[in-house]
């Protein structure tokens, strides 16, 4: 028998996952947050991997639990995920996807794009998501995985925050507001920066931005989530000293 795989979290990204490995062959074991996860590792020390799927707000506390037999085999994906979120609890190598697909109650999942992922445990995840029908790409680097993380954050953020403004989908804010969305996009980008100490060329961000943006043209521009994203990306921007002047006229105008 193959080796389980652990899934932290069973919301619909996790379940996607889940189902994934399960066509795979291998044994699945979830963790809820009703599970005591200490007790989990114990009676499965050595997994094939562990996906952490949990929601944004639960992704320190839960990466802070991890046992010590689970350090060496995480698999992460969350939105705004950057390395310092896992270098701050000592993590050196996780494998880390950033997800291009959604999946929302009710519905099947939907393609943006090839989701990139890089790791140890890389290919076990494209094959998992290959035999349910998502497109997932390996990558060779650390540094092409940092890009993709970063292009990935400017898609999300741009059109959350544009989107306060403009409203609409991601294809009518290209279309009709291009200017402005670079804009924000350049002042994200800035952030970006700061907060990883890299350099990015802004417009290989932009252009993969906007790849996805063709991938799906009539996705929303504002989640419910959008009013906080604005908010923390200012405090980063306060914090590290960028200035973002076009986000502050957002956040003084927009109805958040």
């Amino acid at each position: 028998m193959k080796k389980p795989v652990v899934v932290i979290g069973m919301g619909e990204m996790g379940s996607v996952f889940a189902r994934g490995f399960l066509r795979l062959g291998q044994p699945v074991y979830p963790v809820v947050k009703s599970s005591d996860m200490a007790a989990i590792a114990r009676e499965i020390p050595e997994p094939e991997l562990v996906l952490v799927a949990v929601a944004e707000n639960d992704l320190q506390d839960v990466l802070n639990s991890i046992p010590w037999n689970w350090r060496d085999c995480l698999v992460l994906l969350q939105n705004e995920l950057l390395p310092a979120d896992w270098e701050q609890h000592g993590f050196e190598n996780p494998t880390v996807i950033s997800v291009w697909f959604e999946k929302k109650k009710g519905q099947d999942s939907k393609v943006i794009i090839a989701s990139p992922v890089y790791g140890p445990h890389s290919q076990t995840v494209v094959d998992a998501l290959a035999a349910i029908d998502i497109a997932c790409r390996p990558l060779s680097s650390e540094d092409e995985l940092l890009f993709e993380l970063v292009a990935k954050n400017v898609y999300i953020l741009t059109t959350n925050i544009a989107g306060l403004k403009t409203g609409g989908t991601v294809g009518e804010l290209w279309r009709d507001h291009q200017a402005f969305a670079k804009q924000v996009s350049h002042e994200i980008i800035q952030i970006q920066q700061a907060l990883t100490g890299k350099t990015f060329d802004a417009e290989q961000l932009i252009a993969a931005m906007v790849k996805a943006f063709e991938g799906d043209l009539e996705h929303r521009c504002m989640g419910r989530s959008a009013p906080a994203r604005l908010k923390r990306a200012l405090e980063q921007a306060k914090r590290l000293g960028t200035s973002v002047e076009k986000l502050i006229d957002i956040s003084a105008t927009a109805n958040t």
